[in-house]
Formats: structure tokens, C-alpha cells, sequence
């Protein structure tokens, strides 16, 4: 039989995420509203924890709903949170908002993505900006991350692409402190690696230092489309597909491109899901 590496005890666990989150013992105790002492015992092994407790201390450390029953079973008990495909149809109302924002945001780009920056679907406008971008990369399952920064993909078309690389790269490494995740670790490494075209800059002649969030901007033959993004998740989720997915969708930071994507917006058709 294959070898399996062994799970850390629970109270290692807590230590772990606690240390994570730059929490002292006394922070955390504190936080919780138990003693010193107990969490200290809980930590090194010498008391265990009840369910009740692990998703009260995971609570305060503010632990991933998939890394929750992780806790859980390193502490015995039964995982209690679901994960389903966003086509299953208990997520029947959870997939129609997604779509509703997606169309609802139409003429801009807007898309859905997983926790490893997986693209699950995306409105009519994304398909106008993909123009030109290596069909390898258009397989699914297509990383919306890759697509963005390689360089056959959008980086090339991306004038500002050390300025929008840096802040994607902050992105992930916030993404990574918070979770853990090592697939996004790994994804980190792979986009630091890919080269950049010779004369890619951080910002265009006119940008403002003024500005309050990072465009990106795209050269197209009609001119440069500029954007500026905001992420929506799911409130209070119970479902970890749900405690993962994000729309991101793109609002255009100047009135040309405003206008530009209203005219090649007409006449096209719905959401698209991959």
C-alpha cells in the first residue's frame, strides 16, 4: 500500500494558523475568551479540543471553511462542510446570482473564479479582450492568473504590465497568507518566472499618482482600454465552492472606454460558462 504521510495533531494546527495570524497565546486567549492555560495545553496536546471549541478558536483565526475540517478531522470528528461543483443543484440559486452579476454587468468584463484563480464563467465582453492570445492557453481549465501574465497570453497587450504583475503578485501572496494554499504557492513561483516583454513599463506617460486603485490597460486597435477591478464573494458561506469563488468584474476607468465597449457590446448574446 502506498505510504501516507502522517497528519499533524490538532494542536499543532492551531498553533500553526495561530502563528499565521500573528496571534500571541494570550492574543488568541483573549480573543476566544478561554485561559492562557488551556490554549497552551490544546496547542502542545496535553488537553483536546471539542468540536465546539475547534470552530470557535477557527473562528477567530478566521480559518478557511476547507482548512476548518481539516481541524476537524485531525481532532476526530466528522468534516461538516460541503463542497460541491458550482453545476450541482444545490447551488442552484448561488449559480444563478453568479450569473445575474455577470450579465448585469455587461457591457464591462466580468468572470467567476476559484480559489486557484480557475475560470468558471465569464460574461459576453471577456471574449472581445482575449483577441490574439495563444489557444493553448484557452483549454480549460483555464487560469485566469497564467492567462493574464504570459507571455502569450494578455501580457503583451498590457501596457501598464509591471505596475498590474506587482499587484497581481500582491494578490496572491494576501491569498496565500490567508489560506495556506500550496497550489497557490506554486502558482506564485511559475508567474514570478515568466519573462516580461523587453518594453513592458509600470504606467503610461499620463497616469496619475493620485489614483485610488491600479488600472489595467489594454492596447487594442481602437486605443487603449483602461479598467479599474473590484472582487465579490459570498457573505457567510457554508459551502466551501461558495467560501472560494469570486467575481471579478471590471469597470472602465475612463469615459473612451466606456463608450467603446458599448458599441462593440451590441449584438452579442448572454453569459458564457465554461
Amino acid at each position: 500500500m502506498p505510504a501516507t504521510l502522517p497528519r499533524p495533531p490538532v494542536g499543532a494546527l492551531i498553533r500553526e494558523w495561530r502563528q499565521r495570524r500573528r496571534l500571541s497565546q494570550l492574543d488568541l486567549a483573549c480573543e476566544a475568551d478561554i485561559s492562557t492555560r488551556h490554549l497552551s495545553y490544546v496547542e502542545n496536546g496535553r488537553a483536546s479540543p471539542s468540536r465546539e471549541m475547534l470552530m470557535h478558536l477557527a473562528e477567530r483565526l478566521d480559518v478557511p471553511l476547507r482548512e476548518r475540517n481539516a481541524l476537524l478531522t485531525a481532532g476526530g470528528f466528522a468534516p461538516i462542510y460541503r463542497e460541491r461543483a458550482l453545476a450541482d443543484p444545490a447551488l442552484a440559486a448561488a449559480r444563478q446570482a453568479v450569473d445575474l452579476v455577470l450579465r448585469g454587468h455587461e457591457p464591462y468584463p466580468a468572470l467567476a473564479v476559484d480559489r486557484h484563480w480557475t475560470l468558471l464563467a465569464h460574461n459576453r465582453a471577456v471574449p472581445m479582450l482575449l483577441t490574439g492570445v495563444d489557444a493553448e492557453l484557452l483549454k480549460p481549465p483555464v487560469n485566469v492568473m497564467r492567462l493574464s501574465l504570459h507571455p502569450r497570453g494578455l501580457a503583451p497587450r498590457i501596457v501598464n504590465l509591471l505596475q498590474w504583475r506587482e499587484h497581481l503578485f500582491a494578490r496572491l501572496k494576501q491569498q496565500i497568507a490567508a489560506s495556506a494554499d500550496p497550489l497557490l504557492v506554486d502558482l506564485l513561483h511559475e508567474l514570478q518566472a515568466l519573462a516580461t516583454p523587453p518594453n513592458a513599463t509600470s504606467h503610461t506617460g499620463d497616469a496619475d499618482a493620485s489614483n485610488v486603485a491600479i488600472p489595467v490597460q489594454f492596447e487594442t486597435p481602437a486605443g487603449v482600454l483602461s479598467f479599474i477591478s473590484t472582487t465579490t464573494v459570498f457573505g457567510t458561506p457554508v459551502d466551501i465552492t461558495l467560501s472560494e469563488l469570486a467575481l471579478e468584474t471590471f469597470f472602465p476607468a475612463d469615459a473612451r472606454t466606456a463608450e467603446l465597449l458599448r458599441r462593440l457590446g451590441d449584438g452579442q448574446d448572454g453569459a458564457v460558462r465554461r
